[in-house]
């Protein structure tokens, strides 16, 4: 069972399982004294984890303060993500205080194991176990319908709930430690670049929340894929870097399609009727920079330079993120080079939109990437960023 804190909203045990969390410790004076403090303008502690006895005590703080109904911003192999009790709705509300985010936005819940998981969900259906099993962990979110204890604000009054169980040892730590499931959005402002390192949070969010766990670099760098399991056939409701035909040879015999967006599809109909989106990631303008982005091809420099002309900036004002046609000019005011390579792409392309708002960038200029499966979400991403 979940700890006693949170008996009230303790899930029932699913059949078969047998997962247990840890015993409720008494706040340390230390906790108490962090917690007392008026720290609304606070710097966030920032704590490393590349040892093993820094790993082991940075556990045990998130898990602390986590306990203690507060936010907490922690590693994932996607995104880094803004923690709190996916179980206690006061703790839930201060991520959307933090993010400024919208309350019609759900929130994915993070699990550590398929006994957690199934717990959270009211249904658990052969194509889920499948998945599970091909995918867990991974990148990889199921939308399903939701258990009765997993709070409102986290599913924004929706039927269902995103569940994923993250790969990245940190955050699998701090849930077994804690004993229940991490509500945990990218650690971010709303509608702004995802983080893919502490540096990022700490930039975005350092004064709104306690404590930034430093697990380095993303290694996935883009939100995980969601898969809407409660129609048939399943469909994608946010694009990842596990592809839309890896998921349909995992369960071959439902298949899977991408839903558009706008599309008159079944999960795009139940969204309409439900009032609620089924998944994050579906919002029109997402993942922005401050300067202006947009995605182009160039066939050569002097064409580039042409655009941004016509765009009515400088050279100097303009960030150029290439993998193919690279400019050699010195008057950029960015040049940057990401491998012709999805997945390395993926994980540097946020880092690269965090560099153009460093150095002040006004337009932001990434290079039109290919129209194959393996692109798809990071195409997806750069669509929203730029709208």
């Amino acid at each position: 069972m979940f700890p006693e804190r949170v008996a009230r909203t303790t899930l029932p045990k699913a059949r078969g399982g047998d997962s247990k969390g840890l015993p409720r410790r008494k706040k340390s004076s230390r906790l108490d004294a962090y917690l007392n403090r008026n720290n609304s303008k606070a710097t966030a502690e920032i704590l490393s984890t590349h040892t093993a006895a820094l790993f082991k005590a940075a556990v045990q703080r998130a898990a602390e303060l986590l306990r203690a109904g507060e936010l907490v911003a922690l590693p994932t192999e996607t995104v880094y993500g803004l923690a709190a009790n996916a179980l206690d709705a006061r703790a839930v509300a201060k991520i959307f205080s933090a993010k400024g985010r919208p309350a019609h936005n759900p929130i994915i819940v993070h699990v550590a194991g398929l006994d957690m998981a199934r717990r959270c969900v009211a249904d658990w259906p052969a194509t889920a176990e499948q998945l599970a099993q091909a995918f867990w962990p991974g990148p990889l979110t199921m939308v399903l319908p939701r258990s009765p204890e997993v709070p409102d604000i986290v599913t924004a009054g929706g039927p269902t709930v995103g569940v994923r169980w993250p790969s990245h040892p940190f955050i699998q730590a701090v849930i077994r430690e804690c004993g229940f499931p991490l509500a945990a959005p990218s650690a971010n402002p709303a509608n702004r670049v995802s983080p893919t390192n502490a540096g990022h949070v700490r930039q975005g969010l350092g004064d709104k929340v306690r404590l930034i766990i430093d697990g380095g670099q993303s290694q996935v760098g883009i939100e995980s894929t969601v898969l809407d399991l409660t129609v048939t056939p399943p469909r994608v409701l946010r694009p990842g870097m596990i592809h839309a035909e890896s998921l349909a040879a995992a369960i071959p015999e439902f298949g899977v399609r991408v839903l558009p967006d706008g599309s008159p599809g079944e999960c795009g109909v139940k969204e309409k009727e439900e009032g609620v989106l089924r998944s994050p990631g579906r919002l029109p303008r997402h993942y922005s920079p401050k300067g202006k982005l947009k995605v182009l091809s160039w066939r050569d420099e002097a064409e580039l330079r042409a655009q941004v002309s016509s765009f009515k900036f400088q050279t100097g004002q303009a960030h150029i993120i290439a993998h193919t046609v690279i400019p050699a000019g010195l008057d950029w005011k960015r040049v940057s080079v990401i491998p012709h390579d999805a997945e390395a792409f993926a994980r540097a392309i946020y880092a690269e939109l965090h560099q153009g708002d460093e150095v002040g960038a006004e337009l932001i200029l990434v290079e039109a990437l290919p129209d194959t499966s393996e692109w798809q979400a990071i195409a997806d991403r750069l669509k929203r960023a730029a709208a």
